[in-house]
């Protein structure tokens, strides 16, 4: 499906990627043309692989702004740092050519090697300045963010560079699950969930800043578990929540929490009587941080997503559950079970009409707010479906402007190592027919249609896993083996695709545009579907 081309030893890409596997593909083609490798993002080579085990690498697209210098440096330590201080901070973070102009078309600005340069002087000036603080490095640009073991790593989208540029290691836990706050008004952007249960928002510009290897200004939370001590597997800011962000945890728990609030009083919250049952509870005190606790299932949950609105949040766990919740209301509003096992991962579209999820069944499983239900299912994976995502980048061709007959396009990754991508529409799905009583025979009259799709799904019910001939089926456009080990997660980007093993190695695949068409684009007015923040596999970067 799809041909490609196919590198049988070890080959550079660009001068900057090596695919040493046999039988790997460095481009894949689709009907509005082929996705290139533009580059790979991984750690260093000397991580040994016992540190991976508690951990499966997940990606968080981070689009840091411009801001502006508080104040121009008094000290000669500043951007007039010696090119070899510079040096000396590149070779610390593992980058070999700090100043190196890109190829690659991105968002990080024109003049990529002064930007680089910049950002080097200042990380130099950050271990001659002792503590303080750098003001003329601003940051800009579009960062990767990954964890692989005892580490979180931050590479330049743009940069054809394989090692990071940043690291940050964490002394006695595993980093699980990450994601980025664009709107954060008091620098405090990036939300980190760890193994432990702990729970950690930093300024990634600060990070960025500093060339230790800790996190530096950090607010820490569930501090050695003290809520909850099981292990974090999800974490969400809430849109236009104003810095309350969700944790979820293994043991079927989810958090609210107040950023930068310090929890003056006991946060402790009554006793779960039945875990099978939804139990909401809120603090005692208006200085508790958390603020409240949701128990959702027994067994663990294994990711959260916010609609785009922040309306609606959606859970799936281990119990093989979706549930989709009226976040303010704090009512549940529908679900399902998936056809079989746990569901792995979930995403919303863009317009908050339909959900994803993938897991144990192979399956990907659209369903419909409106309808609430299950819709269709995605035949084409050969293992567990780990990551599932929206492109709200694509259009159809032909696009109808009336929007009376939207086709959205959706990718998903899993552990066959394939990369499948899917176009789905309401109006060319298939209804199955209904299924015919003894002696009589089927039809394709509306009238005629499966019991699945006959049935009223009431308000706040969650409903069985349907037949296997009562769901329409979709099959993938394209599917591309991606690696040699099993996938981890994907995200969509205006200019790419990034797909993620779980070993912690992030490829990067070039959308088939032309430079002047993107050119073209970033200089006319954004459409509504561009302008909706940037969604990732835990949600809100918008995970």
């Amino acid at each position: 499906m799809n041909n490609s081309s196919t590198t049988t030893n070890s080959t550079t890409i660009n001068g900057g990627v090596s695919t040493p596997a046999v039988g790997l593909k460095t481009y894949f083609k689709t009907p509005e043309g082929r996705y290139n490798l533009h580059s790979e993002k991984s750690h260093p080579s000397a991580l040994l692989h016992f540190s991976h085990g508690k951990s499966v690498s997940q990606v968080t697209l981070v689009n840091l702004k411009e801001k502006t210098a508080s104040s121009t440096p008094t000290s000669s330590s500043g951007y007039s740092a010696t090119s070899s201080v510079r040096s000396a901070a590149a070779k610390l973070l593992g980058t070999n050519n700090g100043g190196r102009a890109l190829s690659f078309v991105g968002v990080n600005g024109a003049n990529k090697a002064v930007a680089a340069a910049t950002k080097t002087a200042s990380l130099g000036a950050s271990s001659n300045g002792g503590n303080l603080p750098i003001t003329n490095f601003y940051g800009k640009g579009m960062y990767i963010i990954y964890n692989v073991g005892d580490t979180l790593y931050i590479s330049d989208l743009n940069s054809q560079e394989k090692d990071p540029i940043k690291s940050i290691h964490f002394a006695n836990s595993n980093p699980i699950c990450h994601t980025f706050n664009p709107e954060a008004n008091d620098g405090h952007d990036l939300l980190i969930g760890l193994n432990s249960g702990d729970v950690y928002t930093v300024s990634l510009r600060q990070q960025l800043q500093d060339i230790g290897k800790k996190l530096v200004g950090a607010q820490h939370y569930n501090k050695d578990g003290s809520v909850n001590n099981s292990r974090c597997t999800s974490v969400a800011w809430v849109p236009q929540g104003n810095g309350v962000f969700v944790v979820a945890h293994a043991d079927g728990n989810l958090y609210m929490y107040e950023k930068g609030k310090d929890a003056t009083v006991d946060s402790s919250f009554p006793l779960i009587k039945d875990l099978t049952q939804l139990s909401i509870a809120h603090a005692k005190s208006s200085k508790s941080n958390p603020i409240a606790r949701w128990h959702i299932c027994q067994g663990s949950i294994n990711r959260i997503a916010f609609s785009t609105d922040g309306t609606h949040l959606a859970v799936v766990g281990r119990d093989g559950f979706l549930r989709v919740f009226d976040y303010h209301k704090e009512q549940l509003v529908c679900g399902g079970k998936s056809y079989y096992g746990a569901i792995l991962c979930c995403a919303w579209s863009m317009d908050g009409k339909y959900i994803l999820t993938g897991g144990e069944d192979d399956l990907v499983q659209v369903w419909s707010m409106e309808d609430r239900k299950v819709i269709a299912w995605g035949e084409g994976h050969n293992s567990w479906v780990s990551g599932v995502a929206f492109d709200p980048y694509w259009s159809p061709p032909s696009s109808d402007s009336t929007g009376e007959n939207v086709m959205y396009r959706f990718g998903s990754v899993g552990q066959d190592t394939q990369l499948l991508l899917w176009d789905f529409s309401m109006d060319e799905i298939v209804v199955p027919l209904r299924r015919c009583p003894p002696g009589g025979s089927p039809t394709y009259s509306t009238g005629s249609q499966s019991a699945q799709w006959d049935s009223v799904v009431p308000l706040g019910s969650l409903q069985p896993a349907p037949s296997m001939r009562d769901v329409p089926k979709l099959s993938p456009l394209v599917a591309h083996r991606v690696y040699s080990e099993p996938l981890s997660d994907l995200v969509f980007t205006q200019q790419s695709i990034l797909t993620a093993c779980r070993e912690g190695h992030v490829k990067v695949w070039t959308r088939p545009v032309s430079f002047e068409t993107i050119l073209a684009d970033s200089e006319s007015p954004l459409s509504a579907k561009e302008k909706l923040p940037i969604p990732s596999s835990s949600g809100f970067d918008s995970k």
